[in-house]
């Protein structure tokens, strides 16, 4: 009997990116379901809300192609142990630039260690977002920086309701 290959792809979110939807268009040519998983992580501070950012991912993976393949769930604690629970059988990691891979490869091995049956894959996304990460586009909507292109539209005006005076 053959399982459906599920793979999870675990960040904060904060918020959602043009970039993080090419990064999920990717693994689906790859799996037959992507886990988007929303950490809870103590360490940061995120603008959005746990509860909004759910809700952003999943309005903005409604419009994808293959969208009713996707999944979105938050979780705290070991990524290892919440990919465990779903059967997944990898993490997907977007890299954008060298400077990424150094800290994805110890997280990759850190979870390799804590289990050996799932494994990392590493994702670039096309070169139209290779520069985008969700703290530029948080600076930049804060400044007043044109961000609609960016962003899936729910987020765009999540963003201008969080900066009223900026967009």
């Amino acid at each position: 009997m053959s399982y459906p290959k599920v793979v999870i792809y675990p960040g904060t979110f904060d918020p959602i990116t043009n970039g993080h939807l090419d990064i999920i268009n990717r693994a689906l040519k790859l799996f037959d379901k992507v886990i988007v998983a929303i950490g809870e992580n103590p360490a940061k501070k995120p603008l959005f809300s746990i509860e909004e950012r759910l809700m952003m991912v999943e309005e903005a993976v409604k419009e994808l192609p293959e969208g009713h393949r996707v999944e979105v769930e938050t979780f705290s604690g070991l990524l290892v142990e919440f990919a465990k629970t779903k059967n997944a059988c990898a993490i997907i990691r977007g890299l954008r630039a060298v400077s990424d891979f150094e800290y994805e490869m110890q997280l990759a091995l850190m979870n390799r260690k804590l289990s050996n049956s799932i494994d990392t894959i590493f994702l670039l996304p096309s070169l139209k977002w290779i520069f985008l990460s969700s703290s530029i586009v948080k600076e930049a909507a804060r400044l007043g920086g044109k961000v609609e292109d960016l962003v899936p539209k729910i987020v765009f005006e999540k963003l201008k309701e969080k900066f009223p005076l900026g967009l």
